[in-house]
């Protein structure tokens, strides 16, 4: 195998199907990167639950293959000098890496010993720009859960219906949801989980506007399609939450405030919480404003922020992580805050009243003194 192109084509390849590889695994193979030339390049990273291949341009004048190191190949490649890339492989597996006067001899393995990648029974595609389904995921990633017990909650629910895309993440103690219009699906409906780590790699896959996200839902894996590079990783199988009828909707205090008035508020009162006093923000709505405080070994903290609507004087607590983490991936300058009682939710929506994004948090209890 030898092949020539620039450095920076293979940098971000390596760098993309690197996401997939094994750290460790009783397969070496799978801390490898697959490479191979032939009409041009292609890198696969595998680690059996997910995998990403990446085709970029080259000059190959001898095709093959061979598996290399995907830490050691990773960091030679970033470390190279800005140029042309020449790399090269003889019949044991033993690689050359050279550009400009770096010079590297490392060894490879045969790529018989690399698994293949599941094969897609196809079901059906969904359409949808890449900048929408990135922003979709890092205004809810941050509710996926980290807890293998429960390992439905591990990923996120993607739900179409009427040709809107709908994620849904949850952890037990918050709730996040967004929707976007798909340009293309060729089913009236569909749902599926996807693991929160193959989701987390595609928000660093998507970093161009100008071509769409395809995915292809299969029986049993999921592959998602960008310009010359596709993730494909197994579905999550188990009952999702039912959000539609988790979701209160009726709610007896609705007010509204300004994201950012609320981030500071909030952000300032945090700053005497550590990791050792978890206690909770207490907030209280008034007419007119909102005020936070907070009381731990520490010190005590108190803000307050303006808000439109009056919230009767009613005080719930919230973690402090949780409520600005919502805060802060809400999609909106001005929100509506939906309140029932001390016990009972919050449910941060667009003042518009539209439905297109949607955060619950429940509460915490306060204690007496706080």
């Amino acid at each position: 195998m030898k092949f020539t192109c620039e450095k920076y084509l293979l940098s971000m390849a390596v760098a993309t199907a690197g996401r997939a590889a094994a750290a460790k695994s009783p397969i070496p193979a799978l801390e490898g990167l697959l490479v191979e030339a032939g009409a041009n390049v292609r890198i696969t990273g595998y680690d059996l639950k997910k995998g990403i291949y990446t085709n970029f341009d080259a000059d190959v004048s001898v095709p093959g293959s061979v598996v290399l190191s995907a830490k050691l190949f990773g960091d030679i490649v970033r470390k190279l000098p800005d140029g042309i890339v020449t790399v090269s492989s003889d019949e044991y597996n033993a690689v050359n890496i050279k550009c400009g006067n770096a010079d590297y001899n490392i060894s490879g393995n045969p790529a018989d010993d690399y698994p293949e990648l599941p094969s897609m029974d196809y079901a059906s595609a969904i359409v949808l720009p890449q900048d929408a389904f990135s922003r979709m995921i890092a205004q809810t990633g941050f509710a996926i859960s980290t807890n293998e017990s429960r390992p439905v909650y591990t990923g996120a629910l993607l739900e179409v219906e009427n040709n809107t895309l709908t994620m849904v993440a949850v952890d037990g103690y918050r709730l996040a949801l967004r929707r976007e219009s798909v340009e293309k699906c060729d089913v009236d409906a569909i749902r599926f989980i996807v693991p929160g780590a193959a989701l987390s790699d595609m928000e660093k896959i998507c970093t161009s506007t100008e071509e769409p996200v395809t995915i292809t839902v299969g029986s049993k894996h999921i592959s998602f399609s960008v310009g010359d590079t596709v993730l494909i990783s197994r579905r999550l199988e188990g009952e999702f939450l039912n959000y539609k009828k988790t979701v209160p909707y009726d709610f007896p205090i609705r007010v509204k405030a300004a994201r950012a008035d609320m981030i500071r508020c909030a952000d300032r009162v945090s700053l005497i919480i550590d990791d050792r006093s978890k206690n909770p923000l207490r907030c209280c709505f008034g007419d007119g404003q909102l005020s936070i405080t907070c009381a731990t070994p520490l010190g005590r903290a108190e803000d307050v922020c303006p808000i439109d609507g009056n919230g009767d004087n009613l005080i719930i607590g919230f973690n402090n992580s949780y409520l600005l983490d919502a805060l802060k991936a809400a999609p909106a300058e001005v929100l509506q805050v939906n309140l029932g009682n001390g016990s009972s939710p919050c449910v941060l929506t667009p003042e518009d009243g539209s439905d297109k994004f949607l955060y619950m948090i429940l509460p915490v209890r306060l204690r007496a003194g706080e």
